[in-house]
């Protein structure tokens, strides 16, 4: 399964305004990582932190690849990281495991054919809106934080035109988040 996880405002924004290489997650986007605090925890934090970490691949839009430093080239635990991206420059080698795809179905067959029998961890508005898109996507764990960033980029911008369906399959509060996974109906 190809899984996007990402954390977002209540309004929406995965970063807030401004955001750069120098400050990947805008103006007060870090915010929005206050529940990993309780990432070693045994509450529904700690439980959707280690579900992210057990998955076997990654894919990364360039622009959350790029922000996030290239994650010196290990997402966590060594697995093959797919970076999305419009153009792939010959002298520009990503390091460690990262591979550079330009075509989404490639993209989307190569995490799930490197991952196994375990999940995909999508990462990035991009990324994602790319794969909903091309309807590769198959469930959504969005951790909501309870702040209006008000400004910044947002999680669904460019969405398909027709209504895409979602079946809850989980609600989870905690301390400073509810994270919600969705599968999406197809």
């Amino acid at each position: 399964m190809i899984v996007l996880y990402m954390t977002m405002s209540l309004d929406g924004y995965v970063v807030g305004p401004e955001d750069s290489v120098e400050q990947p997650m805008g103006r007060g986007g870090f915010r929005l990582f206050n529940w990993l605090d309780d990432r070693d925890s045994d509450g529904p934090s700690g439980q959707v932190y280690r579900e992210a970490q057990a998955t076997g691949a990654v894919i990364a839009g360039r622009r959350t690849f790029e922000h996030a430093g290239r994650w010196n080239g290990d997402h966590h635990d060594g697995v093959p990281i797919f970076v999305l991206t419009h153009h792939v420059d010959e002298n520009d080698v990503p390091p460690g495991s990262a591979r550079f795809v330009t075509d989404v179905a490639e993209c989307a067959a190569l995490a799930k054919a490197a991952a196994g029998d375990r999940n995909v961890l999508v990462h990035g508005a991009g990324a994602g809106q790319s794969l909903l898109q091309a309807g590769l996507l198959d469930e959504l764990e969005l951790h909501v934080v309870p702040v209006l960033l008000g400004q910044g980029r947002p999680l669904f911008a460019n969405l398909p035109t027709t209504p895409t369906e979602l079946e809850q399959i989980r609600q989870l509060p905690a301390q400073d988040v509810t994270h919600l996974h969705y599968r999406i109906v197809k």
